[in-house]
């Protein structure tokens, strides 16, 4: 049953060949929703440092006014992707301003940040 109805999906199925189907996912401006776009790629992988740096306009998702509105979508962990099966992976981002920098959105960055600050510490609990 791969359908959302319910149903078999027969085009879950079909050969893809090398080709790889990336979903790119990431969470919007209202810091509570998550957004995903897909990306065909002719190579399967899963090390995100060999995926390319991907766009979107970030007017519609409340990350950026109308001008110089490109967000970039930074891969960061790649998974397996159950519903597509196959070679195709889900693609887990940071995003980062027309200029490359961490969005103001992209808590990520500092979290992992102090993450590494912090790896030699051990946690009372």
């Amino acid at each position: 049953m791969d359908g959302l109805d319910g149903l078999q999906n027969p085009f879950m199925d079909l050969p893809q060949g090398d080709q790889c189907q990336a979903y790119y996912i990431w969470i919007d401006g209202t810091g509570q929703g998550l957004r995903g776009k897909t990306k065909t790629l002719t190579q399967a992988t899963m090390n995100p440092e060999e995926l390319p740096i991907w766009n979107f306009d970030g007017s519609s998702t409340g990350q950026a006014a109308g001008e110089n509105s490109d967000v970039y979508l930074k891969p960061i962990a790649c998974f397996k992707d159950p519903f597509r099966r196959g070679n195709n992976i889900l693609v887990m981002c940071e995003t980062l301003t027309h200029e490359l920098e961490p969005h103001p959105t992209n808590y990520r960055r500092e979290c992992a940040t102090n993450m590494e600050r912090c790896a030699d510490e051990h946690p009372w609990f």
